[in-house]
């Protein structure tokens, strides 16, 4: 699954993925909150918080 950074539009693999791009890209970041890139999602998570949004 593809994850889309919401502050600054970066497009990464998700977690389950074996690089965990997604989380990479907050790490270096602190870009903290991604939302999945499919087509009428609402799904959101927040790494500070550990948690969907």
């Amino acid at each position: 699954m593809l994850r889309v950074c919401l502050n600054c539009g970066w497009v990464a693999c998700s977690d389950d993925s074996p690089n965990q791009h997604s989380r990479a890209h907050y790490e270096e970041t602190d870009h903290p909150v991604v939302g999945a890139l499919e087509s009428g999602s609402t799904w959101r998570w927040c790494y500070v918080h550990g948690r969907e949004v």
